[in-house]
C-alpha cells in the first residue's frame, strides 16, 4: 500500500508519522553525558534535524546539586541554545526536568521545551505483576514530579523507588563495563530482585548506556525499560506542528541531520565519548 504524507488542515507542515525534522534545529542538553541517549533516539527519528548538544559535565552530576543551582544552569544553557536559533529544546535530563523545566517554560512561552521523566505509566501497563522497579538519582525521585507521577499513573501498583547515588558519576567517565560499575550495578540491582519486580525503569538518561549490565544482573525474565524513543517521538509530533512557522536564522546549520556538541567541561573526553557511544566522530566546542 502507498503511504502519502500526512500534512496538517491548518499549518500545512508535515504531521508526526512522516515528518523527518526538515528545517528544524534541535537544542539537547544534559548535566552531562547521559542525554546521549536521548540524542540518538531524536537522530533516529528524526534524521533531517540539526541537533546541537550541550553536555553540562563540569557541573555534573546534577542529581547531587540543589534546585537553584540546577535551575540557573539549567537557564544558562537555553541561552546559549536560544542564541543558536533553535527551534525546540529537550531537557533530556530527568533531574534538571524535574527541578527546573516548569522555570523554563515560563521563561521562555514562545518555545517548546520537552522534558524527560521516569516511564511509569508504561511499565505500570506493561507489568504483569504489577510489582515496578525504578532507577533513578536522589534528586530525581525526592522531587515533587515524581510524586505526581506516582499518584497519576502507579495506582493498583506497588513501585520499589531505588536511589542509585554515584552511578551517573561513574557513567560519566566513558567506561562502560569496569569493576567499580558492575559493583554499583549489583548493589543497586538487589533491592529490586528481593522486591520480585517484573519491569524496571531507567529513570535518568544516563542508565540506558549501561543497560546491558542491569539486564545481567536482574535476570532476563525482568523487562528493563527507558524512555528516550517516546520522548524523540513527542519532540517530533511537536516540530511538526510548528515546523515552517518561525522564520530561522541559518547560524550554521544545514537542517541536514548536522549533529553539534559542545561541553563545559574537557571537549576532548566529549569527542571521545560519542565516537565510542554513538559512533559519531565530531569536534567539540567548549562552553563555560
Amino acid at each position: 500500500m502507498t503511504q502519502h504524507a500526512a500534512v496538517s488542515p491548518e499549518t500545512g507542515a508535515p504531521q508526526a508519522p512522516t515528518f523527518r525534522g526538515a528545517n528544524t534545529h534541535i537544542g539537547v542538553f544534559d548535566s552531562g553525558l547521559g542525554g546521549l541517549s536521548v540524542l540518538r533516539a531524536l537522530h533516529k527519528r528524526l534524521p533531517l534535524a540539526d541537533l546541537t548538544y550541550v553536555a553540562d559535565s563540569g557541573h555534573a552530576p546534577y542529581g547531587e546539586r540543589d534546585d537553584d543551582f540546577i535551575a540557573a544552569r539549567s537557564t544558562q544553557i537555553c541561552d546559549h541554545l536560544i542564541a543558536q536559533s533553535v527551534d525546540a529544546i529537550v531537557v533530556a535530563c530527568n533531574t534538571a526536568t524535574a527541578a527546573a523545566i516548569h522555570l523554563l517554560r515560563e521563561a521562555y512561552p514562545h518555545l517548546p521545551i520537552i522534558g524527560v521523566e521516569p516511564g511509569v505509566k508504561p511499565a505500570v501497563a506493561h507489568s504483569i505483576n504489577k510489582r515496578i522497579g525504578v532507577l533513578a538519582t536522589p534528586s530525581t525521585l525526592a522531587s515533587d514530579k515524581y510524586k505526581r507521577l506516582i499518584e497519576m499513573h502507579a495506582r493498583g501498583a506497588t513501585l520499589v523507588s531505588q536511589p542509585c547515588p554515584g552511578l551517573a558519576k561513574e557513567i560519566e567517565s566513558g567506561q562502560l563495563d569496569t569493576p567499580a560499575l558492575r559493583q554499583l550495578v549489583e548493589r543497586f540491582a538487589q533491592p529490586l530482585r528481593d522486591a520480585n519486580v517484573d519491569t524496571v525503569v531507567l529513570g535518568c538518561t544516563h542508565y540506558p548506556f549501561v543497560a546491558p549490565l542491569f539486564q545481567q544482573a536482574l535476570g532476563e525474565r525482568v523487562t528493563v525499560m527507558d524512555t528516550a524513543q517516546a520522548v524523540a517521538e513527542h519532540t517530533a509530533r511537536l516540530c511538526a506542528r510548528t515546523s515552517g512557522q518561525h522564520p530561522r536564522a541559518s547560524g550554521g546549520h544545514s537542517s541536514a541531520g548536522t549533529l553539534s556538541f559542545c561541553t563545559s567541561a574537557d571537549p576532548a573526553h566529549l569527542a571521545t565519548v560519542v565516537a565510542n557511544w554513538l559512533g559519531v566522530q565530531c569536534d567539540v566546542s567548549r562552553l563555560d
